[in-house]
């Protein structure tokens, strides 16, 4: 790759040891996928902040790299194994407490703001349209892509963090204008209305992409689509379909920006969304376990479920997942007085994803296609979705 002095006295060690060390990640990187030089990114998100994914090994390389590293922009993390406020009352145990609170430590002495949230977008990390950044959580990535319009590639826990350190990635992949067409063109014949459905629907789009071998899908026939029903889109057809950016005809920025695909039309309607839906509810299911905000509650998911629970009583776990900043709003709101007066719990910073859960539960009910797919696979949950109606219906059962 061709280096800029600066880049070249960070990769030579002259900024210090975890400087030189993430050139290094970055520059092989870019020689793997042949970038031709590294491009300036102004915000970064880490993945990969849980220690029940990082272990020792994981902590003992952020360690290494808090020696003398220190972030060049604005950089934020990924869901945490544990709420750190709330953890004992989550039924966290206390040596994973203190093995989590290490790890976040350790991004803390690096000048990483520890907040941890898959939805950097909503709580400061806001990147504008055609803005280069390097976000590593696949939801984030493919909202920060398809809905804001900037351009990121999918990094890895290492890669962010090494970008993070240096201001820099290379300049490939979803990074150029050429890599940004769309490839599949999808038609959805029918309405479509809430999170539940949008996860739905990109559990649909994610399978077929994984079927036809494409990643980017440009889609067609949907009117209207909510922040919070897009980034539940988002999740979906991220986990299911491996995509990091699509487009949608009058509500993404960039769809007036490339030609609608030509081949491999995919066509959606009702009956395809019943059918995806029912995979998504396991027979016989007991739900011990509900939860909201995968990804991330926003405010105005927070205030309907307080609006919903207002009077009532849960009686079984039940959830809410979101930012600590948007779990403050809340809490001064009164929105959060209510919710634990009703029973739930709000589990700040974490999710059910990526906190320690296996074995705990049994069935799981969510809003999220995406959680259905870890609930099953990670945690070996029975699952059921349903509308956030549904949910708070479930847990005052």
């Amino acid at each position: 790759m061709d280096l800029t002095s600066e880049e070249q006295d960070m990769l030579d060690g002259k900024f210090g040891k975890a400087a030189q060390k993430s050139m290094e990640i970055l520059s092989a990187l870019g020689e793997i996928f042949n970038a031709e030089s590294m491009v300036e990114v102004t915000g970064v998100q880490i993945a990969g902040v849980s220690y029940d994914n990082l272990g020792e090994a994981g902590l003992e390389f952020l360690s290494e790299m808090a020696e003398d590293g220190k972030v060049k922009v604005l950089t934020t993390l990924n869901p945490a194994g544990m709420d750190r406020e709330n953890w004992r009352l989550l039924g966290i145990d206390e040596d994973f407490a203190k093995n989590q609170n290490r790890v976040i430590d350790a991004f803390a002495r690096m000048g990483v703001i520890t907040t941890c949230s898959c939805t950097p977008y909503l709580i400061g990390n806001s990147p504008h349209f055609g803005q280069h950044i390097a976000w590593a959580e696949s939801s984030a990535v493919c909202y920060a892509n398809s809905v804001i319009g900037a351009r990121t590639n999918r990094e890895g826990g290492p890669s962010a963090l090494a970008s993070a350190i240096t201001g820099k990635t290379p300049n490939y992949g979803y990074h150029l204008d050429e890599n940004r067409h769309g490839q599949v063109l999808v038609k959805v014949n029918c309405d479509l209305k809430g999170t539940d459905e949008f996860g739905v629907l990109g559990k649909i789009i994610g399978d077929k992409l994984v079927e036809l071998g494409m990643k980017i899908p440009y889609i067609i026939g949907i009117t209207s689509a909510t922040v919070e029903e897009l980034k539940s889109f988002c999740a979906s057809v991220a986990t299911y379909g491996g995509t990091a950016l699509f487009h949608m005809k009058g509500i993404t920025p960039e769809y007036d920006k490339y030609p609608q695909p030509s081949e491999n039309l995919i066509e959606i309607n009702k009956i395809n969304l019943e059918q995806a839906r029912n995979k998504l509810i396991d027979d016989d299911i007991e739900v011990d376990f509900v939860s909201i905000g995968c990804p991330h509650a926003s405010i105005y998911e927070i205030e309907k479920i307080s609006r919903l629970l207002k009077g009532k009583k849960v009686n079984k776990e039940f959830w809410i997942t979101t930012a600590r900043p948007t779990k403050r709003i809340a809490d001064e709101a009164g929105y959060s007085k209510i919710i634990e007066k009703a029973g739930a719990k709000f589990a700040a910073d974490t999710c059910c994803v990526v906190a320690p859960i296996k074995g705990r539960f049994k069935g799981i009910m969510v809003d999220s296609a995406k959680a259905c797919y870890y609930g099953r696979a990670k945690n070996k949950f029975k699952v059921k979705i349903g509308t956030i109606e549904d949910c708070i219906e479930e847990a005052i059962k």
